[in-house]
C-alpha cells in the first residue's frame, strides 16, 4: 500500500491494521503542524545580513536559535525580504512551521528573552497554510536616510548614510519620477542578483528633506538585490548636480549597471513595511516612518 506525503513517497507495511494506524499517525502529525507569522525589527549594523551563513552572525541565524529554544525543537524561518549586511528593519515579516502550541505572547516575550538587544519580535499570529511571508506579500516599502551636512554623523553613525555635498531634493525628485511604474531595472540590480527577471513595478518613489536629513521613500511589488541602494546612489548624483534628472531615464533605458551611480551605503536603508491581503488579518506593517 502506498500513500503520498507531500513530495515524498511513503511506503507502509502490507498489514492492513498497521497501515491504517500509520496513516492515522501521519494525519495527526499534519493536523498538529502550525504556521506562525512574526513581525520583527532589528538594527542590522553588527550582522552579515538576514540569510544564515556558516560562521557568520546573521539575523536569521540568531532569530532561529531563539525560536528553537522557545519551541524546544528546530525552527526554520522564511522572511518577506532578505536584507543585506548592515541594513535595518522596522517591519520584517517571517513565518515558520512548528508542532509546538504556544500563545502569541509566549512566542513574542519568550523569543525576545533569548535575543540580543538589536533584534526584537513585535508580534506573533497563527496563520493558515496558505500564508507565505515572501510569496503572499503584495508590496514592500523601504526608507533610506541620508544625513546631508558637512560634518560626519555621531548619533546616526551606522544608521544613516552621509553626504557632505549639498543635495537639491527637487532635482532628485525629478529624476526619481522616471522610475515610477513597471520597468526593467537591470541597470539598478547587483551583478550577483539571482532573480530570473529584472522587471519590477515601483508604486512610490518620493524624496523629501527634513532638516539635515534627506529621506527617500520607495514602495514596489518586489525588489532586486541592491535595487534601492543603487537607485539612491544614482539620485545622489543628480542631487549634487553631477548629472541632470533626465540622466536617470537614460540609465534605466540603457539596462547597464555600469552607467548608474554608486551603490549607496547599507547603513541608511530600512525595511519599513510589507503589505499582505487583508484576509490574513495580520497587524498593520506600515509603511512605518523611521523619521
Amino acid at each position: 500500500m502506498r500513500a503520498r506525503a507531500g513530495p515524498a513517497l511513503v511506503v507502509f507495511a502490507p498489514t492492513k491494521g498497521i497501515a491504517c494506524c500509520s496513516i492515522r499517525v501521519w494525519h495527526t502529525l499534519i493536523a498538529a503542524l502550525m504556521r506562525i507569522a512574526l513581525g520583527v525589527e532589528f538594527d542590522g549594523s553588527g550582522y552579515c545580513g538576514w540569510e544564515r551563513q556558516p560562521g557568520a552572525p546573521t539575523i536569521q541565524g540568531v532569530l532561529e536559535t531563539a525560536l528553537s529554544r522557545v519551541a524546544t525543537e528546530p525552527v526554520a524561518t522564511v522572511c518577506a525580504g532578505r536584507t543585506d549586511a548592515g541594513v535595518h528593519a522596522y517591519a520584517q515579516v517571517v513565518h515558520f512551521d512548528t508542532t509546538v502550541a504556544r500563545e502569541p505572547h509566549a512566542w513574542v516575550h519568550g523569543t525576545n528573552t533569548h535575543l540580543p538587544a538589536a533584534i526584537r519580535v513585535l508580534w506573533a499570529r497563527r496563520v493558515g497554510d496558505s500564508f507565505h511571508a515572501r510569496y503572499s506579500a503584495q508590496s514592500r516599502s523601504y526608507q533610506y536616510l541620508v544625513l546631508n551636512r558637512s560634518v560626519r554623523p555621531a548619533l546616526l553613525s551606522g544608521r544613516a548614510a552621509w553626504e557632505y555635498r549639498p543635495l537639491d531634493v527637487a532635482l532628485m525628485q525629478d529624476g526619481a519620477d522616471y522610475l515610477l511604474g513597471e520597468h526593467d531595472f537591470s541597470a539598478f540590480r547587483a551583478a550577483g542578483c539571482q532573480s530570473k527577471t529584472a522587471v519590477r513595478r515601483v508604486h512610490r518613489l518620493e524624496v523629501s528633506r527634513r532638516g539635515d536629513l534627506v529621506v527617500v521613500d520607495v514602495s514596489a511589488n518586489a525588489f532586486l538585490q541592491h535595487m534601492v541602494r543603487n537607485i539612491v546612489g544614482s539620485l545622489l548624483c543628480v542631487g549634487y548636480q553631477k548629472h541632470k534628472p533626465h540622466w536617470v531615464l537614460d540609465v534605466l533605458r540603457g539596462l547597464d549597471r555600469r552607467r548608474a551611480g554608486m551603490t549607496a551605503s547599507a547603513s541608511g536603508l530600512y525595511l519599513v513595511g510589507v503589505r499582505y491581503p487583508n484576509s490574513f488579518r495580520l497587524p498593520s506593517m506600515g509603511p512605518a516612518l523611521v523619521v
